[in-house]
């Protein structure tokens, strides 16, 4: 089943890609490898989802943001890609999480995305990773992840 198919059957709706909000790519990608930059949580109805994981949010919250990046991340791929069927595993990722400086549970809100990752690609959707937490990120926002993955052409 192709990746596409695989979003499909998951039900899942990508929102619109966000255009680069400074100067760098989106994507770049070197032979068989990209590389994507961070990338934040955009909601359904298009506004970033923002806020302290520890303080505004709760940690389930920020599991959701988490989430909402990956399918993020996806819209971008597929913007840049022209189809998310050209991206054959996850490599590495790099979760970063807004958060109160008493928050230990960086990882598990990184789940999210990750979880997100295995239920499309499967074992080739499972990253090594890091889930650091951030005294702030850019706009409030709850998460930012970026990501490098191996391609099939």
């Amino acid at each position: 089943m192709s990746i596409e198919a695989r979003i499909l059957e998951l039900g899942l709706t990508l929102p619109t890609a966000p255009a680069a909000a400074g100067t760098y790519s989106p994507v770049v990608i070197i032979d068989k490898m990209a590389y994507v930059s961070g990338q934040g949580p955009v909601g359904p109805e298009g506004t970033l989802l923002r806020g302290r994981v520890g303080e505004d949010l709760t940690e389930e919250e920020g599991v959701f943001a988490a989430r909402t990046v990956g399918l993020t991340m996806l819209a971008t791929l597929k913007a840049q890609l022209g189809t998310l069927d050209r991206v054959k595993r996850i490599v590495k990722v790099l979760g970063m999480v807004n958060s109160s400086a008493d928050f230990q549970n960086h990882p598990k809100v990184i789940n999210g995305f990750s979880d997100l990752m295995v239920e499309i690609w499967g074992e080739e959707g499972r990253a090594a990773r890091s889930a650091v937490g951030m005294g702030s990120l850019p706009g409030n926002i709850t998460v930012e992840i970026e990501a490098i993955l191996e391609l099939t052409e």
